[in-house]
C-alpha cells in the first residue's frame, strides 16, 4: 500500500478527525487543518506516532479556511516538501439550522463563506497543481442536505448543494487529467456539530438546542462516525465520483430523485414535526421561567 500525502480541513473534531485516525493507521502523510488550533495541535501529537509506525507522518496547520492565501500556503508547502499532494480533502464546514424566517443575512453569508468559499479555496489551490502534475484526488465532504429538500436548514442545504454542484462539475472536467473528484453526501452524522449552538457571534436560532434531537427524527436517524470514515477511506481508494452513506440517505436521495413530489411530501412531514417540538420547547421554557419567577417572589 503506497504512502499518500493527504490535506484534510476541518480535521480537529467530527468527521475529519475520524477520516484522520483511519488515514494515519495506514501509514499516509498527513496535513491536518483547522480552525481550532489547539485541538489540531493535541490530534497532530497523537496520530504522529501512529502514522510513523507504517512510514508515515501528521503535522497540524491552523488555518481557517475561510482565508484563501492561507489554504494555498499550505498546499504549495506540502508540495515543496513532499512533491506532491494525493489527496485534497475539503471537509471543513459549518452547521447551522434554524427557522429561514428567523435566519439573518449574516447566518446565510457565515455557512456560505465557510461551507462554499471554504471549499471553494481547497479546490482552486490544489486542483491546478494537481492537473499539471497528471495525478491526485478531490475530495469534498457535502452532505445529504445537498441532495434533497432539508426543511429547517435552507442555509446549509443551499451550500451543500453548491458543494454537490461543483464537484460534480469539475469531476466531468478532469476527465482524462489523472484527477479524480469524489462528493461525500452523508446523513446525520455523529459529531459535534449536532450539539453546536451555533457562532457566538451571531444570534442563536430556534433550533439551536434541538440539533441532535431534529436529526434523530429524520428518516435514517444518526449515522456512527466511524463507519462513515469507513465509507469515505473506500471512496477515496474507489476515486468513487459520489460516496452517499448510510444506506438510508442512498433510499431517500433515490427516491426524491424518482419522486420530487413523493420526496418534497415526506420532508414536509418533518418539517411539520420540527415545528411542533419547536414549539413545545417554547411552551416548556416559558413555563420553567414563569415558575422561577413565581418562585423568586415567594422567597422576596
Amino acid at each position: 500500500m503506497n504512502t499518500r500525502v493527504v490535506i484534510i480541513t476541518g480535521a480537529a473534531s467530527g468527521i475529519g478527525r475520524a477520516l484522520a485516525v483511519r488515514l494515519a493507521r495506514r501509514g499516509d502523510h498527513l496535513i491536518l487543518v483547522d480552525v481550532d488550533e489547539a485541538g489540531l495541535v493535541q490530534l497532530a501529537t497523537e496520530l504522529s506516532g501512529v502514522a510513523a509506525r507504517s512510514g508515515g507522518s501528521a503535522r497540524a496547520e491552523p488555518a481557517d479556511v475561510r482565508d484563501a492565501g492561507r489554504i494555498d500556503e499550505i498546499v504549495g508547502e506540502a508540495w515543496e516538501r513532499h512533491g506532491r499532494v494525493d489527496v485534497m480533502v475539503n471537509n471543513a464546514g459549518i452547521g447551522l439550522g434554524g427557522a429561514s424566517d428567523e435566519l439573518t443575512v449574516e447566518h446565510w453569508q457565515r455557512v456560505f463563506d465557510i461551507n462554499i468559499s471554504g471549499v471553494m479555496h481547497g479546490v482552486v489551490a490544489a486542483y491546478p497543481r494537481m492537473v499539471a502534475a497528471g495525478s491526485g484526488q478531490i475530495v469534498n465532504v457535502a452532505s445529504l442536505a445537498g441532495l434533497i429538500p432539508s426543511p429547517f436548514l435552507a442555509a446549509y442545504s443551499a451550500s451543500k448543494h453548491a458543494v454537490v454542484g461543483l464537484s460534480l462539475s469539475l469531476a466531468a472536467e478532469a476527465a482524462g487529467t489523472g484527477v479524480g473528484v469524489t462528493c461525500v453526501c452523508p446523513g446525520f452524522t455523529d459529531t459535534p456539530i449536532l450539539d453546536s449552538l451555533g457562532p457566538d457571534d451571531l444570534p442563536r436560532t430556534s433550533l439551536a438546542e434541538h440539533g441532535r434531537r431534529y436529526a434523530a427524527g429524520t428518516p435514517g436517524g444518526i449515522y456512527d462516525v466511524e463507519a462513515l470514515a469507513a465509507d469515505i477511506e473506500r471512496g477515496i481508494d474507489a476515486r468513487a465520483p459520489m460516496v452517499v452513506s448510510p444506506r438510508a440517505a442512498r433510499w431517500m436521495w433515490r427516491l426524491v430523485r424518482l419522486s420530487p413530489r413523493l420526496g418534497l411530501r415526506l420532508t414536509s412531514d418533518v418539517a411539520l414535526k420540527t415545528r411542533r417540538m419547536l414549539a413545545r420547547a417554547t411552551n416548556t421554557a416559558e413555563q420553567q421561567n414563569a415558575d422561577d419567577s413565581a418562585a423568586a417572589k415567594v422567597t422576596a
